[in-house]
């Protein structure tokens, strides 16, 4: 498919404001990608395919109502010409399968840089799959071996990023200014922090990042 032939339709849809305009900042200066709509849950994604045709949507798995799973199930059945890149926080192979199996096109992190989210949507118009590749759990462990710290406390280097923010006590919003991202990214990082820490809330995080100094 001659990609230059034809500007690229986008669909964004996810229930985040500040990610969905984000991410419609980022594609907008794109000279051969346009956006056509944006929605924030899955039956106005469906409303709005009656009267508008993408040819790509940008979908979030967690929405509210249907959800991502969901919406991609129906857009296929009824709209199978319209290719389906799904948004995900979860860098979990059973949910790339999952999203594989349902019919999606691609998947893509919500955390990924600004160029591997342009070449999924690309790789994808140009009639190829773009998912991520299984190399990536292969890379983490090779990272682990050179950090105990990060190995020992099963954190990533974008975690281990937002400690050392929060120790100088940013806010979600700085920090999402300051690694652009969006502040539900922050937010979803903040949580997995926590949860891999075993921490209930912020001064026992705080504690954490004073004993071990980070």
């Amino acid at each position: 498919m001659d990609t230059t032939a034809k500007k690229l339709s986008v669909m964004v849809a996810d229930d985040h404001t500040l990610f969905i305009n984000g991410l419609c900042m980022l594609l907008q200066n794109e000279p051969d990608i346009e956006i056509m709509n944006m929605a924030s849950n899955g039956k106005e994604i469906l409303s709005q395919l009656h009267t508008h045709s993408p040819g790509l949507i940008l979908l979030d798995i967690n929405m509210p109502g249907l959800n991502g799973f969901e919406v991609l199930t129906r857009v296929k059945t009824y709209y199978p010409q319209i290719k389906v890149v799904m948004l995900s926080t979860y860098n979990e192979e059973h949910m790339i399968e999952k999203a594989k199996t349902a019919g999606a096109d691609g998947y893509i992190f919500k955390n990924a840089e600004r160029d591997e989210l342009l070449n999924a949507i690309r790789t994808v118009w140009s009639g190829q799959p773009s998912f991520p590749h299984k190399k990536k759990p292969v890379a983490q462990t090779t990272l682990d071996d050179q950090d105990p710290f990060l190995k020992q406390f099963q954190l990533t280097k974008r975690e281990m990023e937002l400690l050392q923010l929060i120790k100088q006590d940013y806010t979600n919003q700085q920090m999402a200014e300051h690694l652009h991202l969006s502040i539900y990214t922050v937010e979803t990082h903040r949580k997995n922090i926590m949860q891999k820490l075993n921490l209930k809330n912020p001064v026992e995080l705080n504690r954490f990042i004073a004993q071990y100094n980070l």
